[in-house]
């Protein structure tokens, strides 16, 4: 687990920093519909936390993406000399 963490822990920098910011948001604005501190903060903590997982692996899909891209790419250049 460990050795998975520090091998993406950029993404995992940025997913937290995301979350945090999230959750503030999402506080802000359930408040602002609800008018009641509980239910904001339930909402507000329940959905980021759904969304931070999503996010680290939307984040590793579009990275595999892109080294699919330069891997056609070297793939397409060597085949050309």
């Amino acid at each position: 687990m460990v050795q998975l963490a520090r091998a993406h822990l950029p993404t995992l920098k940025k997913t937290g920093s995301y979350y945090v910011v999230h959750v503030i948001v999402a506080s802000l604005v359930a408040y602002a519909v609800t008018g009641n501190l509980l239910v904001s903060l339930t909402l507000s903590l329940l959905e980021p936390t759904v969304q931070a997982f999503a996010f680290f692996f939307h984040e590793k899909a579009w990275e595999r993406i892109g080294v699919r891209k330069q891997l056609a790419a070297a793939r397409a250049l060597a085949l050309s000399a």
